[in-house]
C-alpha cells in the first residue's frame, strides 16, 4: 500500500451540514483512488481520524473531504479555518474497482457514505445513478455535485421531507427492473449495506461494498478495525479494514456476526 504523510493546506471550505474540505495536496492528489480514505492528526489527540476521500482533481492536486462532527475530535477539526494547515496520510486502503466507463453503475450511499460515492460515480457519468439516503431533508449533502456530472440521481430521506420516503434498497430494487446494471457500489450502515448485498445477490449483480469501522493506526499495524470475511474456501478469516479493505466484494463480508 503506498501511501505518503505529510502538512497540507486546506484551501477551500465549503458551507453544510457536513464539514467540507478542500485540501492542496498533489502528492497525495495523484495516487488517489476512488473508495480510498485519508487519517488526518488533530491537535491534542493521540489518534488520527479516518475520513473517505469524496473527490480528487489531480490536475489541482487536491483531495475533498467531507465528514459529519461524531466526538470531540471531530469537533476540533471542524474549527479548521481555510489557509491552516493539516497533518494527512494517504492515500489509503483499496478502492473501489471502476469499469469501463460504457459498464451501467449504481452507486448506494447512506448518510456519511455518501461522499466516497461522488468520485466513484464520476468515471461513470451518465451511465452511472447514484441512490443516496438522509435522515431528513436538512441532511442532504453533494446531490447538485452528483447531477453536474451528469449521474442519475435518485433520493430518499427517513422520515420524507425529501424524495422518496423510505430506504435506500426500496429505489435500488426500482433500478434493478428497470436495467440491471454491470456493478453496484454501496458505503452506508452495515444494516443499509447488508440489505443491499442480498439484493444483489437476488438480481444476480456484482456489488462492492465500503466498510465503515472504528480504525487507529490505518495501515494495518493494529487489530482495531479486524471484521470476518470469508475466504476462498469458504472459511472464515479476520482481515483489516483499513488495509485490505475498506473496500470489499459484498459476498465476502460477513455481515450477521
Amino acid at each position: 500500500m503506498e501511501y505518503l504523510q505529510g502538512t497540507y493546506r486546506v484551501v477551500k471550505i465549503r458551507p453544510g451540514c457536513m464539514c467540507d474540505f478542500t485540501i492542496e495536496c498533489p502528492e497525495i492528489a495523484a495516487l488517489s483512488k476512488a473508495g480510498q480514505f485519508v487519517h488526518i492528526r488533530v491537535p491534542g489527540f493521540t489518534l488520527r481520524r479516518p475520513i473517505s476521500i469524496c473527490e480528487v482533481d489531480k490536475q489541482a492536486g487536491t483531495i475533498r473531504i467531507l465528514f459529519d462532527i461524531r466526538g470531540e475530535g471531530t469537533k476540533v477539526l471542524a474549527n479548521t479555518k481555510e489557509g491552516d494547515l493539516l497533518d494527512v496520510m494517504g492515500p489509503l486502503g483499496n478502492g473501489f474497482e471502476l469499469l469501463d466507463p460504457s459498464k451501467k453503475a449504481v452507486v448506494v450511499g447512506g448518510g456519511i457514505g455518501v461522499p466516497p460515492m461522488l468520485e466513484t460515480a464520476k468515471s461513470y457519468g451518465e451511465n452511472a445513478t447514484a441512490i443516496l439516503g438522509f435522515r431528513s431533508e436538512d441532511k442532504i449533502v453533494l446531490t447538485d455535485d452528483f447531477t453536474a456530472q451528469k449521474n442519475r440521481v435518485m433520493l430518499c430521506t427517513d422520515d420524507g421531507s425529501a424524495g422518496h420516503h423510505g430506504l435506500v434498497t426500496d429505489l435500488l430494487k426500482v433500478r434493478m427492473e428497470e436495467e440491471k446494471p454491470d456493478i453496484v457500489y454501496a458505503c452506508g450502515p452495515k444494516i443499509m449495506l447488508k440489505f443491499v448485498a442480498k439484493m444483489c445477490e437476488e438480481y444476480g449483480v456484482r456489488c462492492q461494498v465500503s466498510l465503515e469501522e472504528r480504525m487507529a493506526c490505518g495501515v494495518g499495524a493494529c487489530l482495531g478495525c479486524a471484521t470476518p470475511i470469508k475466504a476462498d474456501d469458504g472459511s472464515i478469516t479476520y482481515l483489516h479494514v483499513c488495509k485490505n479493505g475498506p473496500v470489499f466484494e459484498a459476498e465476502r463480508v460477513v455481515f450477521d456476526e
